[in-house]
């Protein structure tokens, strides 16, 4: 008897998240099949939906439990907070699909979710369905066996990779079924929509980068000194230190300086704009929850001796999705750049942009309208990007004399021994790369920090 070849196993770190319909045995009880069924088609909809926005994988339907895993076929180095970002969306598309639920059947439905990231063995994708096993994914069926209607647990290992972006819970020890001893599991409360920079946590003096830093300032300078807009990208692959060196670099500003921050997204709704709407909402001095009568004021303030002040701030806050009306892209570059120069002005100004290899063409074609077209005005832009921005945009900086470039090379070995020695501390790492419990930021991986 002939039997197809195995698929080849791999071995993968992936964050795989289980969410289960709360007391749908009741359903069956109170509904006839037929609408238990229509029920439940809607329900898998939207959660299939949720997991494949955020770019996952539905790796099955059980009963009336989904799981799925960030990481197959597609590793991506923010696969937990997509994991995460997953499983609190799944809890929000939940609530609006009840309001129809109810319309409709009577009905409304809770889910208990885990998450958990670790390593798995899988099929090799390539080569047909990889189903990951191990004790990673049991552990994230039995936090959501674990977590109450309504919540999300979510694993320690987990958290220790999102735990800039999430709101979280103390941490509890529960006692899992099948699993000898006490498990670590936090609540999830919320996901914060941006993400501030991991690397922060890690303050020490910055390590070699002499004359890197060197020719930021020189931008800088020169851009006070000419009255006009510079631009630096700084290239370097992920971890290699292209924030820390920014952060650097903010850190030897003069207190006049204006500093404003954005960070393109790697995937999602409506993000064309999302790095402007930050670096507007920075300079505006307004959180995320402020309405849009307060940043329209605000903006209004700031550009108050502009002739069109009224106008470029009703442009801008419509870019940015918080106002009323649409805007043309060639409307958004103007107004942004009107916003720009109307600040740099009164104060030096120093806009970066982080990631802009995951940037719209609009935002990009926004960004070097504002370096070719900004006029009288002390400003410097600092994109920091991944050497495939050069890939997608190849002729990025070319032809202009107010652009340069900064490549950032792995670290000499004596600079990147003193690099680990630093963050050590009297520490020291396991063979993992972990520094060992007890000692220094415990538990945290040092190694690809930005």
């Amino acid at each position: 008897m002939a039997h197809e070849a195995a698929s080849p196993e791999v071995r993968k770190t992936v964050t795989v998240v289980f969410a289960d319909v709360a007391g749908s045995t009741g359903l069956g009880e109170r509904l006839d099949a037929e609408s238990v069924r229509r029920i439940m088609i809607r329900y898998f909809e939207e959660m299939r939906a949720v997991v494949e926005r955020h770019d996952g994988t539905v790796e099955k339907f059980i009963g009336d439990a989904v799981m799925a895993v960030f990481g197959i076929p597609q590793v991506h180095e923010d696969d937990a907070l997509r994991g995460v970002r997953t499983a609190g969306e799944m809890r929000d598309r939940l609530a609006a699909l009840n309001d129809e639920l109810e319309r409709e059947w009577g009905v409304r439905l809770e889910l208990r979710i885990g998450v958990n990231t670790g390593e798995v063995v899988a099929g090799d994708p390539s080569a047909g369905p990889s189903l990951a096993v191990g004790d990673t994914v049991n552990v994230a069926a039995r936090l959501q066996q674990a977590a109450q209607p309504g919540e999300i647990l979510v694993g320690e290992p987990t958290y220790r990779l999102v735990r800039d972006a999430v709101e979280v819970d103390e941490p509890e020890e529960l006692s899992l079924r099948g699993r000898m001893g006490l498990s670590a599991a936090r609540r999830l409360r919320a996901v914060r929509p941006s993400v501030p920079d991991a690397g922060r946590r890690l303050n020490r003096p910055l390590v070699g980068r002499r004359d890197e830093l060197a020719l930021l300032r020189q931008e800088y300078e020169r851009a006070v000194r000419e009255g006009a807009c510079r631009l630096v990208t700084v290239l370097g692959p992920a971890g290699i230190g292209k924030s820390r060196l920014l952060r650097e670099l903010v850190s030897l500003l003069p207190a006049e300086a204006l500093v404003a921050h954005g960070r393109c997204l790697p995937y999602g709704e409506g993000i064309t704009y999302w790095p402007v709407a930050e670096v507007v909402r920075e300079l505006a001095g307004i959180d995320e929850d402020d309405s849009v009568e307060t940043l329209g004021a605000r903006l209004a303030g700031r550009l108050g001796g502009e002739d069109d002040g009224e106008l470029v701030a009703k442009k801008v806050a419509a870019a940015v999705g918080v106002g009323a009306g649409e805007v043309a892209k060639e409307e958004a570059s103007w107004a942004f750049r009107r916003l720009v120069e109307a600040l740099a002005r009164d104060r030096p100004l120093v806009v970066a942009f982080d990631d802009i290899q995951w940037g719209e063409e609009t935002f990009l074609d926004l960004l070097e309208h504002v370096v070719d077209r900004s006029r009288d005005a002390r400003v410097l832009v600092v994109c920091l990007a991944r050497p495939e921005l050069l890939e997608l945009r190849p002729g990025w900086g070319d032809g202009r004399r107010n652009a340069t470039s900064v490549v950032l090379e792995p670290l000499p070995g004596d600079e990147a021994a003193a690099l680990v020695q630093r963050l050590l501390g009297d520490g020291e790492l396991d063979e993992r790369g972990y520094i060992r419990p007890g000692l220094g930021d415990a538990g945290d991986r040092i190694f690809g920090t930005e």
